[in-house]
């Protein structure tokens, strides 16, 4: 039940993406971003020098730095290492034990480690908002959209994008921002988002919308 090998796959391109049912506009006053599980052992199975590690590396580097330019919340999650039974619940049942208590499991990957103000929120199931306060935080800060990057695109990042949406959060999941076990599994996942509860968008556009709001309300 470990996990698998991920071979090397390209990334979608922007023509390549599925049409969204939603066309909500990226508003920086109301986003957070979210870094989903960026850890060193989720990563171990892909070639950090390839797609699509490298540029989802990249592309996560670029948006948290847009973010913390335009005052945009930056969220991280981690899931703790040498969890007990209990705590791993019914996951164990699909992937084992998980992550030992060790840096080399545990630790953001060091290229997009959290700075200053950013929020790093212990992780226990698939969902980001699943026992833990994410919510809350969000509407104690007005927040009430999720800009979810990270690993993996059809599980832990399409049940969070889910997730906000059944809680009225708006969800925008990054196509090129997020990495999975395989294209299909990456294409499954954006074609279920932008079908049923996100938009789907290139980094590039994230960008455009995050600067070109931010430069418009001074933020």
């Amino acid at each position: 039940m470990a996990l698998p090998t991920i071979d090397p796959y390209p990334l979608p391109a922007p023509g390549e993406l599925p049409a969204n049912r939603a066309d909500w506009p990226l508003e920086p006053d109301r986003a957070v971003l979210l870094v989903h599980d960026m850890q060193r052992y989720f990563l171990s199975p892909y070639r950090s020098d390839a797609e699509p590690l490298s540029r989802v590396r990249a592309n996560i580097a670029d948006l948290c730095r847009a973010c913390r330019d335009a005052g945009v919340p930056v969220v991280y999650t981690a899931k703790p290492g040498g969890m007990t039974p209990r705590q791993r619940g019914l996951e164990s049942d699909f992937w084992g034990a998980g992550m030992e208590a060790v840096a080399e499991h545990t630790d953001i990957d060091p290229a997009l480690a959290p700075a200053g103000d950013d929020v790093l929120l212990t992780k226990w199931r698939y969902s980001a908002f699943a026992q833990t306060d994410l919510a809350e935080r969000m509407a104690a800060r007005g927040r009430d959209q999720v800009v979810v990057t990270g690993v993996y695109a059809h599980i832990g990042c399409q049940l969070t994008a889910a997730d906000a949406f059944m809680r009225d959060i708006r969800p925008f999941l990054v196509a090129d921002a997020v990495a999975d076990f395989s294209a299909d599994h990456h294409r499954s996942a954006l074609l279920y988002a932008a079908g049923r509860c996100a938009r789907v968008l290139p980094t590039a556009d994230a960008l455009a919308e995050l600067g070109a709001t931010a430069a418009r309300t001074g933020a």
